[in-house]
């Protein structure tokens, strides 16, 4: 019989041992990690700055003052002003500017302009009463009001009452004359002017006159 074979013992393996990078590595790992933080800190910082226009952009312009000034049509809302636009509003103006150079101020704008509104809605027009409603005069005549003031023959030629700034000139130049016309109601001031026959039917026309001059007036 032969001898009996020896067990042999297994040897154990070795464990791989994790290699440590050399410097080199480090370095590159240690550029890419500051690379990618980079890239996360702008990415952070365009999106803080896009959000932040976003706020702030509406929030300015909600609160910077709006300029509009009556000698600049390019400056005037589009919107209008308490339901008066574009050529009504530059009328409006024609009319503010003529009472300022003649130093009635703003009192004088604002019953100038709540003439025109009663007399012709701010449009220069070529005809009046007599073409609209057939209305005549006291003596049984035709009237013949034409223009932003609806003012007859005897106010001036046809070319003085179809232009804004003379047709202005000519009611400011009579409004001027009348004694204490700051002191007396608007419309009553009006009406001693224009010769209508309701003193009080230019009151109507008050508070929108007073916010287009007001309006018109913002900034300048």
């Amino acid at each position: 019989m032969s001898a009996p074979r020896a067990k042999s013992r297994a040897r154990p393996r070795k464990r791989a041992t994790k290699r440590k990078p050399g410097a080199r590595a480090r370095a590159a790992i240690r550029l890419r990690r500051r690379r990618a933080l980079r890239r996360i800190l702008i990415s952070t910082a365009v999106v803080a700055a896009v959000v932040g226009a976003a706020v702030l952009i509406p929030l300015r312009i909600a609160h910077d003052p709006v300029v509009v000034c009556a000698d600049d049509p390019g400056t005037f809302p589009e919107a209008g002003i308490e339901g008066w636009h574009g050529e009504q509003l530059e009328n409006a103006a024609t009319i503010m500017t003529t009472a300022s150079a003649l130093g009635l101020g703003r009192d004088g704008q604002v019953l100038g302009v709540m003439t025109a509104m009663g007399e012709s809605s701010l449009r220069n027009i070529d005809y009046g009463d007599w073409e609209t409603s057939g209305f005549t005069n006291p003596d049984g005549t035709r009237t013949s009001s034409i223009g932003l003031f609806q003012q007859q023959d005897w106010w001036g030629s046809v070319e003085q009452r179809m232009d804004p700034a003379t047709s202005a000139t000519l009611f400011f130049t009579r409004l001027a004359r009348l004694p204490d016309w700051q002191r007396m109601e608007r419309s009553h001031a009006i009406h001693r002017v224009q010769i209508n026959t309701d003193r009080d039917y230019y009151s109507r026309y008050e508070a929108d006159a007073v916010a287009v001059v007001d309006g018109l007036s913002r900034g300048c």
